[in-house]
């Protein structure tokens, strides 16, 4: 079946990364990475993609869930950046991933009616502009003060002069890097998992990589991997990768962490997103299905690149500045979860804020047989998977044809306007309310009769994992059989997002996932036990910034506006 990522299936991924010399290897199983494995697979290379956790474990689900143009970046005058990472909104949410990238309307309250109306205005039109004229998503508009509270009753209405409505769109971005890589797979590559690369092979006289050689997290035991390109697609993680080779590319990564906070869609009372400057840069209120998240920080970070931790002092900074424009000031009581993720930003001068940091992207060849990419937005993905493709295959000894990936739709969105219509059928066929597969036609698009296949032979599979939240056990089972879920984290973190979404990170649903996976990767009852307390204690880590004692709070008796 193509584009299944069977963890029953390990040992043969395994032999077949093994077997024979590559034309690629890439490390590392971000958005990034799973986008040049799809990029070089669809030119018809042989690939292997090698993630030492999970496929979208570190910084790409971890995100502010957005695919934008970056409003912000037009003030910093990086055209550039804007334009492209619009062209690839309109392309993901118009044809690539329209049932995984969809529109979403954001607010711009402004608070100086003369001087920020034309200001906002200008940029905005620009916005608009670069988008060309086949434009999946609505222009902008003004509104008074009066209408900007009818979208937005949430806001302080002192000092309101008025807003402005854009939209940009949103992803489940853990999602979204499973399907690339799922896609790359459908045409060919090798993805594995739970495979570490602690070595860089040399050619002879030591002037070429060759390939790498790869621990198996789950055996210990470590292989070898032949390539004639080595492709290090591993964000924060990027010069230890270098390191094993023993160079130094043309570039240093600088981490920069993002914190964001999820709270109940009740504790906000407005329609539509919200984007808010700050003295720093900006803040945005994402509307996240029942939730919303709020965020983002953007500070020097030396720590854990593993795990990244939230600190009171973020959530309080995050809370302070949202505050400022709130009507109802948001607690720490209403905050039901925190996640952290850093950005790669390719490092510049010391002392330079990391909120000034371009976001664009770098590719470097620091050896012939190994190229590196560090920087980039989630947004550019695509384009940066196709830069940093292009600077590994030149010279290859035979033509490599030109990436071909804005035109190969994502696994979900071939035939998706005919399963939209069939919903109803689907909901009765498989004897699950219609809701259900409103929720799934939005995370797995035209492939949901495949997620729902098991539910025939094994009813429970039909049941929510968690009462009051959307996702079925049989997406646990697909999770596994179809998503190469290993472990409980994998699945609760990544697949489903009850880490973030739930009050107790999903604590209550971990045994059942346990017995489930258990169930088709044959665990026994110890096994289960000790996968059920690994995410009990992870969740637990992520969330002990919201048990830290709260600073003193800014006042809330300012709105922030442009200088």
């Amino acid at each position: 079946m193509p584009g299944v990522l069977d963890a029953r299936d390990r040992s043969t991924v395994l032999r077949r990364l093994t077997a024979g010399p590559l034309d690629v290897l890439v490390i590392g199983g971000g958005i990034t990475g799973a986008g040049a494995a799809l990029d070089a697979v669809s030119r018809g290379l042989r690939v292997g993609l090698i993630e030492a956790r999970d496929l979208a474990a570190g910084s790409s689900s971890r995100s502010s869930k957005l695919i934008h143009g970056g409003l912000r970046y037009l003030e910093q005058g990086d055209f550039k950046l804007v334009r492209e990472a619009l062209r690839e909104r309109d392309l993901l949410v118009a044809r690539l991933a329209p049932h995984l990238v969809k529109p979403v309307p954001f607010l711009y309250p402004l608070y100086r009616k003369v001087v920020e109306r034309p200001y906002v205005g200008a940029g905005l039109v620009i916005y608009d502009a670069m988008e060309g004229t086949r434009r999946p998503v609505p222009y902008h508009r003004h509104l008074t003060a009066r209408g900007a509270l009818r979208r937005a009753p949430a806001l302080r209405s002192e000092r309101l002069a008025g807003a402005m409505v854009y939209y940009d769109a949103q992803v489940d971005d853990a999602r979204h890097t499973l399907t690339v890589a799922r896609t790359a797979v459908a045409h060919g590559a090798i993805v594995l998992t739970r495979a570490r690369a602690i070595a860089l092979l040399r050619s002879a006289d030591g002037s070429q990589v060759t390939g790498a050689r790869v621990r198996d997290e789950e055996t210990g035991k470590s292989f070898a991997i032949a390539a004639s390109r080595v492709v290090v697609c591993a964000g924060v993680w990027t010069d230890l990768v270098h390191s094993l080779a023993g160079v130094r590319a043309g570039y240093e990564v600088r981490m920069s962490k993002g914190v964001h906070l999820v709270v109940p869609r009740a504790a906000i009372d407005a329609e539509t997103g919200m984007i808010v400057r700050t003295d720093k840069s900006v803040l945005f209120f994402i509307p996240w299905g029942e939730r919303w998240i709020v965020g983002t920080t953007d500070t020097d970070w030396s720590g854990d690149r593993d795990e990244p931790a939230a600190t009171g002092e973020d959530i309080d900074y995050i809370l302070a500045n949202a505050n400022r424009v709130l009507a109802r000031p948001l607690a720490r009581a209403d905050v039901t979860g925190v996640y952290a993720g850093l950005r790669p930003l390719v490092a510049a001068a010391a002392g330079t804020p990391t909120t000034k940091l371009s976001r664009e992207h770098v590719v470097d060849v620091p050896l012939p047989g190994l190229a590196s990419i560090a920087g980039g937005k989630f947004t550019t993905y695509r384009l940066m998977a196709r830069d940093v493709v292009d600077a590994a295959v030149a010279g290859f000894p035979r033509p490599v044809p030109e990436s071909v990936t804005d035109q190969l739709p994502l696994l979900g969105a071939d035939g998706l306007p005919a399963v939209r219509a069939a919903a109803q059928r689907l909901a009765e066929d498989f004897e699950v309310p219609i809701s259900a597969v409103g929720h799934l036609l939005n995370r797995y698009g035209s492939l949901v009769p495949e997620v729902l296949e098991p539910v025939h032979r094994d009813r429970s599979l039909a049941r929510p994992l968690l009462d009051g939240y959307p996702y079925l056990r049989a997406e646990v089972a697909y999770a596994v059989t179809h998503e190469g879920a290993l472990g409980v984290e994998d699945v609760l973190a990544r697949r489903v997002r009850l880490l973030i979404e739930a009050p107790d990170a999903g604590a209550a649903a971990a045994p059942d996932v346990a017995a489930i996976m258990g169930g088709l990767l044959d665990w026994s009852r110890r096994r289960r036990a000790v996968e059920t307390r690994k995410y009990l204690e992870f969740a637990a880590a992520g969330t002990g910034a919201l048990r830290s004692a709260p600073a003193l709070a800014e006042p809330a008796d300012s709105v922030s506006v442009p200088a």
